[in-house]
């Protein structure tokens, strides 16, 4: 059976929350961190190795809110920190096929039906994929323990419904097992109601029994150290072996029902980071950026927000898993993204765009036309060194296969007779050009001065609301949009126009510019156009394949 060498030692670094949540062990893990604490990596890789080694032949379930974002983001990063702790792909584990009988591998206990979405190591333990926007991945299955990542995409109704349910494996074989049937959720702070629903575990930790847990631990290692030093002295104190298991046995027994809920913020890390740190950053953010990226703090849709009458229900998913598919979990190959993964865009039409110009990030938003709705299908932004031509690029590269290679390309003003993002031509020459040496072409569109705030501020919002003197509703493909949606999301209003003034600041670590109203105003552009400004589409495949 190829299982790692038993001699195989390598210093492996773990962050303290990511050691915190290991050695705690609770039956319900919720991890509420911020940028590269290392969720993936460190936590849930840990975790899920852990389940499928202690339990073997056991049946995990791994919950993803669309298949495509588990292919690009949680398995790509579980399996490379285990392949970075020596265990390979087709020698200590199998994806998406079920092992060769020459592997050696033992059998599950509950063998699947079908292999295309499991995951499979040597000792007979598998771990099904649960994509939220499959229907029915959860049906029929019994697991021994469930784990979600990113879980602010989660939708809970399905959880609660189809996968919660599903957890209730084989008692008989692994009920001694403190975390049999455990659950481990990580996720960043969440944008809105609708991606807060493990905020509620908070209420079931009982920090007191969190405590004792890692007084517990600690004991542990102090007897196995005064063990280990009583050994080297010729001495086997049979009373301490005989206290070390007792201690371990009612270490279980506490694990087995507990709830461990913790926000890693800034100011969980304040004997590092300094008060003054803090106090600067409270002194420099906004605050709404402020209570987000440093106090941790949920916040919604501001009701006096620019944006205030868009709703969860203006965003959507949308992806092609036929083509998704086909790739047999070729992580390299997935990587390298296009709009093949995508569900929402018609290929035989034109793309229309929205921009937004600024020295030190620039942005695309990209959406096309469904009867009236506007599907927002993409954006694309570049910072510092990178400029528009860059963009331009990084659009055409992804839309490389797009059959119709035109763009209709909305600009006011702004486009007109400046340069501070790119060179000496202006902004709306750059872009044509830029376009047409990909190969694509430009249909240009001027909608004229830029709309006062109020103005837009009305047509936007009774556009949202699908008011009858308007002629589209727009609506937003979520994963495709995530850094816009956050920036629509966090708008506000400050003297009677959308609040812009965070772009005027230096950009931090805890106050990024893709998360500010730039990328918003590209937004307002392309909506502004499509509403105002519809283009016919006259151009065929025939037509636009002279262009590919």
């Amino acid at each position: 059976m190829p299982v790692p060498k038993k001699n195989y030692r390598r210093r492996i670094y773990f962050n303290p929350p990511q050691q915190e949540v290991m050695f705690t062990g609770a039956h319900t893990t919720i991890f509420v961190g911020g940028r590269r604490l290392g969720k993936t990596h460190g936590v849930m890789a840990p975790w899920l190795l852990r389940n499928m080694q202690r339990m073997p032949g056991s049946s995990q379930g791994l919950v993803f809110s669309t298949y495509k974002r588990g292919l690009m983001n949680t398995l790509p990063g579980t399996l490379q920190a285990w392949e970075s702790w020596g265990y390979k792909r087709d020698v200590h584990y199998y994806i998406g096929k079920k092992p060769p009988k020459t592997s050696g591998f033992a059998k599950p206990l509950i063998e699947p039906v079908d292999y295309s979405y499991v995951l499979s190591l040597y000792n007979g333990s598998i771990a099904y994929f649960i994509s939220q926007d499959r229907p029915g991945t959860s049906n029929s299955l019994t697991l021994d323990g469930v784990a979600g990542d990113e879980a602010k995409f989660l939708d809970y109704e399905k959880l609660k419904d189809e996968t919660f349910p599903a957890n209730g494996g084989t008692k008989a074989h692994f009920g001694d097992k403190p975390y049999h049937h455990s659950m481990l959720f990580v996720s960043d702070m969440p944008v809105g109601t609708k991606g807060s629903w493990f905020m509620n575990y908070e209420e079931q930790c009982d920090l007191e029994l969190i405590e004792v847990i890692q007084g517990i631990i600690y004991e542990i290692w102090a007897k196995k150290e005064q063990l280990k030093k009583l050994r080297a002295e010729g001495k086997e104190p049979g009373y301490l072996v005989s206290h070390i298991k007792t201690l371990h046995k009612n270490l279980a027994q506490l694990q087995r029902v507990a709830v461990f809920y913790k926000e890693y913020s800034s100011i969980e890390n304040m004997l590092i980071l300094g008060e003054s740190y803090i106090n600067q950053m409270k002194r420099d953010l906004t605050p709404l950026t402020f209570q987000t990226s440093i106090l941790c703090k949920r916040i919604g849709i501001s009701k006096n927000g620019f944006y205030s009458s868009m709703r969860e229900k203006h965003k959507y998913t949308c992806s092609d898993n036929s083509y998704l598919d086909k790739q047999d979990y070729n992580f390299k190959h997935l990587a390298d993204e296009s709009s093949l993964q995508d569900g929402d865009v018609n290929r035989e039409l034109p793309i229309c765009i929205g921009m937004d110009y600024n020295s030190n990030i620039n942005w695309i938003v990209a959406g096309q036309q469904e009867e009236r709705r506007i599907n927002v299908l993409k954006s694309f932004y570049v910072k510092y060194e990178r400029k528009l031509p860059e963009l331009v690029d990084d659009f055409c590269y992804y839309y490389r296969f797009h059959q119709c290679k035109e763009v209709i390309f909305y600009y006011d003003t702004t486009a007109l007779g400046t340069n501070y993002a790119v060179n000496k031509e202006d902004i709306r020459f750059v872009v044509m050009q830029q376009f047409h040496k990909n190969g694509w072409k430009v249909r240009d569109v001027y909608v004229g001065n830029p709309m006062k705030h109020i103005e837009k501020y009305v047509l936007i919002n009774r556009m949202f609301k699908g008011q009858t003197d308007t002629q589209n509703v727009p609506y937003i493909n979520e994963p495709n949009n995530e850094e816009l949606i956050l920036a629509i999301q966090t708008a506000g209003v400050y003297n009677g126009k959308k609040d812009k003034r965070g772009e005027k600041l230096a950009e931090t670590e805890e106050n990024r510019l893709e998360y500010r109203t730039d990328g918003t105003d590209a937004f307002d552009t392309l909506l502004i156009g499509m509403e105002k400004f519809p283009q016919k589409h006259t151009f065929s495949i025939a037509i636009t394949s002279s262009f590919m």
